[in-house]
């Protein structure tokens, strides 16, 4: 866009960014599974933005994606490290999706807790190139040029990771399906009922809870059917008697927030198959959690 279109002002330039912020966001947010790093991610390709030679820039929106993509893979390359150090395990801060199902996104896709999680086992740059692929259908040629490769290696980026997913993962069911087991599931935790967990949960389901060290959590994944079947049903005494809890929506999946005492504690979140619940996420870390809650009533 030229100079001489008389949109190179600070107003023009603010309304080009907050057209293409949504995308933005979506971009950072799947690269690095936090919200909070990625309005931060968000708000440097402002910066950058109002420093830049607009006028010698023809496509805005292809600008700032690249700019975006590549400040988050640079801070992924560093958060990787920091979660190494992470007290327990460690899940992607939730979102609200009922106000924006997509989140950015051309395609709802990589958005789900569970594929978050996931794709943490990639590097940051095969992470990059499939969200942008799988999310937002760029074409291989223009992901090689934001992530300066060619696009023989981008292809490859994207292939392995869609084979990591794709092994890590079985077909997800529908919303509809995600629900109805959810409530079995939480009716069967609620009372401590093992035969009535071990009915919904997959052979090999894994448990991850996500305190963060301040709250009392799992330091480890709890594994297997019948041990997690057990830990909850142990579990079961110290969370539910007197909780409310409340149907919501987190990263395009019905979830649930529980709220010992009306105070908002944990975010329970399931990933469903087939073959029954695979994994069980309950975010319970306050930085993750309150900002989540804040956006529910906010």
């Amino acid at each position: 866009m030229r100079a001489e279109d008389g949109t190179d002002s600070l107003d023009g330039a603010a309304q080009q960014f907050m057209a293409a912020r949504p995308q933005l966001f979506g971009i950072a947010y799947r690269v690095l599974g936090s919200a909070v790093e990625a309005e931060d991610i968000v708000q440097e390709a402002w910066l950058r933005w109002q420093k830049t030679d607009r006028a010698e820039i023809r496509e805005p929106t292809a600008f700032l994606a690249t700019v975006t993509a590549r400040l988050a893979i640079n801070l992924a390359q560093s958060a990787r490290m920091r979660r190494e150090s992470y007290t327990g395990p460690w899940l992607p801060e939730p979102v609200d999706t009922s106000a924006d199902p997509q989140l950015g996104a051309e395609r709802a896709e990589a958005l789900d807790l569970a594929v978050l999680l996931l794709l943490e086992k990639l590097n940051p740059v095969e992470r990059a190139a499939y969200v942008l692929r799988e999310a937002f259908d760029y074409p291989y040629q223009r992901i090689a040029e934001i992530l300066e490769t060619n696009e023989a290696n981008t292809r490859q980026l994207v292939s392995r990771a869609r084979k990591h997913l794709a092994a890590e993962r079985k077909e997800p069911v529908s919303s509809t399906a995600h629900r109805r087991l959810l409530e079995v599931f939480l009716d069967a935790a609620r009372t401590g009922s093992l035969s009535g967990l071990e009915s919904v949960l997959a052979a090999d389901v894994v448990s991850y809870s996500d305190g963060g060290g301040i709250r009392g959590a799992s330091k480890i994944p709890v594994v297997g059917r019948t041990h997690v079947s057990k830990y909850l049903a142990a579990f079961a005494p110290r969370l539910w008697p007197g909780a409310e809890f409340r149907w919501v929506e987190a990263n395009g999946r019905p979830a649930v927030l529980v709220s010992p005492e009306g105070l908002p504690a944990v975010l329970l979140c399931i990933d469903v198959s087939a073959q029954g619940i695979e994994r069980v996420m309950w975010v319970m870390n306050p930085a993750k959690l309150d900002p989540y809650v804040a956006s529910l009533t906010g």
